[in-house]
């Protein structure tokens, strides 16, 4: 199944980072999440997209990660030539990865 059935997401940037938040429709997806999302795991979904190194951080308190991706911008907004140089369409990209559903389903 798809990321993007048990989970929403947002995205930003900051110069040539950028940051990509998701968070599980229900709580109780949470541990999925952190199982299954890892850093390795997305920087590999955006092969060719992400040069630099990805960090992910837990927010359990609102059953949440944020990756923090470097090098993934074409050098950031006010140097890229891409259309989208602020990396918006990335948050839907990452909600495209496979994930194994959960046993109760």
């Amino acid at each position: 199944m798809k990321l993007r059935e048990i989970a929403h997401s947002r995205t930003g940037d900051k110069g040539n980072t950028s940051n990509i938040s998701v968070i599980a429709y229900d709580a109780k997806h949470y541990p999925l999440l952190k199982e299954q999302v890892t850093a390795e795991r997305v920087k590999a979904h955006f092969a060719g997209v992400v040069e630099g190194g990805v960090v992910r951080y837990e927010l359990p308190n609102i059953s949440a990660l944020n990756f923090v991706m470097e090098q993934t911008l074409g050098g950031g907004v006010t140097r890229s030539l891409a259309l989208d140089a602020h990396g918006k369409s990335l948050s839907s990209a990452l909600l495209d990865l496979e994930i194994v559903p959960p046993s109760d389903q």
